[in-house]
């Protein structure tokens, strides 16, 4: 990973953006509708350290060289990180092509060196992201303190909202109702999450094009994730950051029954057959056990 992808809160916050022309108007318009105070400079103005006092970014565009150079400069001096419009060895930080769903934002980075595919693959997820998932991360947002005081188990509210966004609430906050969202919503909440513990054994041995789309949707929902150690490091990485790990020694029947019927979606990634044995030990124990094929 060359760059490091980072959300700024815009709330209460101000952008500064330095200079005139299409660029500048280009950053502006990425701004509309933020929480964020923009504020506009030219020239003299956009020299003055005291410009950009307070700012949590700063956007410079202009032909000029000797503008670029001293707003730039200037920005700095306020220790405000700086973007310097179609000059990457001048940036702080490369601005991204955003697909902006409200309180959903999704971007592309390719570190300001291939501004065009970035937009051409923002095209391509734009499509798969609903106009309405900002409404349903607001919903979400909402209720976060009830969730979790109701389900004070992280296992337990990963299960229930993984859930509530596919259930009927969150249909109806995409439709643009979010009165019958709520409503809906804490009758969800009410009956907790009652999903059972599933073990999933995952071909781990790579390449990683070889995963099923179930294969990776699995891998991006386990709470536990057990390792092999020749397991392909690519595979692994379709997981979750904070997946809880364990060494295949550690995951025994008996380890593993306890974790499944605490709730827990559990991924074992197998780079050898599959021992009879423990799939016997599980399903004896009425644990569901799913094997999920590579694709071939």
């Amino acid at each position: 990973m060359d760059s490091f992808p980072a959300y700024f809160p815009l709330a209460g916050r101000k952008v500064v953006i330095a200079g005139v022309g299409e660029a500048a108007e280009a950053k502006a318009r990425l701004f509309d509708g933020s929480p964020a105070t923009l504020v506009r400079l030219e020239g003299h103005d956009a020299y003055l350290p005291g410009s950009y006092s307070g700012a949590i970014l700063a956007f410079v565009a202009s032909p000029d060289e000797v503008f670029v150079q001293a707003a730039a400069s200037a920005a700095r001096a306020a220790r405000v990180l700086v973007n310097v419009v179609d000059r990457p060895a001048l940036c702080d930080f490369n601005t991204p092509a955003v697909i902006d769903r409200g309180e959903v934002v999704a971007a592309v980075g390719t570190g300001g060196s291939a501004p065009v595919l970035a937009t051409m693959l923002r095209n391509d997820i734009e499509a798969q992201v609903p106009e309405g998932m900002g409404r349903v991360a607001a919903l979400l947002q909402k209720f976060q303190g009830e969730v979790r005081g109701t389900l004070p188990a992280l296992h337990e509210r990963r299960a229930f909202l993984r859930d509530a966004v596919l259930g009927e609430a969150a249909a109806a906050a995409r439709a643009g109702d979010m009165d019958k969202a709520g409503q809906l919503f804490r009758e969800a909440l009410a009956k907790g999450s009652a999903r059972k513990g599933t073990v999933r054994f995952i071909a781990g041995k790579g390449p990683v094009d070889l995963l099923t789309l179930r294969a990776s949707r699995a891998l991006g929902a386990a709470d536990v994730l057990v390792l092999e150690a020749d397991a392909d490091p690519e595979v692994v990485k379709m997981a979750r950051r904070d997946v809880e790990r364990m060494d295949a020694a550690e995951a025994n029947a008996e380890h593993l029954i306890q974790l499944a019927r605490e709730g827990r979606q559990i991924v074992r990634l197998i780079t050898h057959a599959v021992d009879p044995a423990l799939i016997h030990a599980l399903t004896q124990a009425e644990v569901a056990v799913e094997v999920v094929p590579a694709a071939s």
